[in-house]
């Protein structure tokens, strides 16, 4: 065994072939090109195998931006606070309670007047859905149902008249149930 190694092909002079028992360099690397140092830009060509590519598929715009935090999806503009204020009211009329705990639920966090009108409508709804349940069980109240009903639509309807111009609205005679 021999202490001496063969030395690498990058430490011949050029135009010399190296020893027969070195490595040969293959076409993947090439011996002529440094490598540029890290952190400097690479020159023109440097490290290129594949094709550009075509338009749409490089980093997409918006790349960097920090991501929206769950559960808000931050301020929603005040055209879409008083469209989901005007579902909130309206909703309780069709689905009872249910429309306006869902959009509370969602926008509690992300809009103040969303979050009035949600609970304002929830609380009304709420109401009345106790207000149905105990009618229901004496002969009067089977009597006394359809003016409530039609009371609580007239009212639905102003409140949703009410959050459509940007203003508040409060329900006669609701619990204060939700905040």
């Amino acid at each position: 065994m021999d202490d001496q190694q063969a030395p690498a092909p990058q430490d011949q002079p050029a135009g010399q072939p190296p020893p027969s028992g070195a490595p040969q360099p293959t076409q993947d690397t090439p011996q002529d090109t440094p490598r540029p140092p890290y952190g400097a830009p690479a020159p023109p060509g440097y490290g290129e195998t594949a094709p550009p590519l075509p338009p749409g598929y490089g980093p997409q715009p918006g790349y960097g931006r920090p991501p929206v935090p769950y559960p808000g999806g931050g301020p929603i503009a005040p055209s879409d606070a008083r469209m989901w204020s005007v579902l909130a009211q309206l909703g309780g009329t069709f689905l009872s309670f249910l429309v306006p705990l869902v959009i509370f639920l969602v926008f509690k966090d992300r809009d103040l007047f969303v979050r009035r009108h949600s609970a304002s409508a929830l609380n009304f709804h709420l109401t009345l859905a106790i207000a149905y349940i105990v009618l229901a069980i004496t002969v009067i109240g089977l009597l006394v149902i359809p003016f409530l009903w039609l009371a609580s639509l007239v009212l639905t309807i102003l409140a949703s008249i009410a959050a459509s111009d940007g203003r508040d609205s409060q329900y006669p005679m609701s619990l204060k149930l939700v905040h």
